[in-house]
């Protein structure tokens, strides 16, 4: 029985712990950092250009506002702290980078 009770609280640690990583307090965080970070590697003509707006109603929604050629500084700040990010988050933000991606492939056709 001891067993089992261990197990479940390992498996409700670990739900908790993903679910930390996607509320929107923590998404805006890591949203936060890694604009800050574009914005210190940017050119200082492109950094009025990376933006990022939260939704009031909806707060899980992120409006990424940047620049075609600041996409690049973006891509380098995820990547960097990826390490630092709890495992759901790091798969939110890979995604947001797979999608930043996939939009620039289509303005170049």
């Amino acid at each position: 029985m001891a067993i089992i009770n261990n197990m479940m609280k390992k498996i409700n640690s670990d739900i908790s712990h993903l679910q930390h990583g996607l509320h929107p307090n923590s998404l805006s965080y890591w949203y936060d950092k890694i604009i800050k970070e574009t914005i210190e590697m940017a050119p200082p003509w492109l950094q009025d250009k990376i933006k990022v707006h939260q939704d009031a109603i909806l707060p899980m929604k992120f409006n990424l506002d940047i620049s075609k050629r600041a996409v690049r500084y973006f891509m380098i700040a995820v990547d960097n702290n990826l390490d630092n990010m709890p495992s759901s988050t790091k798969l939110y933000f890979l995604r947001v980078q797979e999608t930043l991606s996939t939009e620039m492939d289509k303005s170049l056709v």
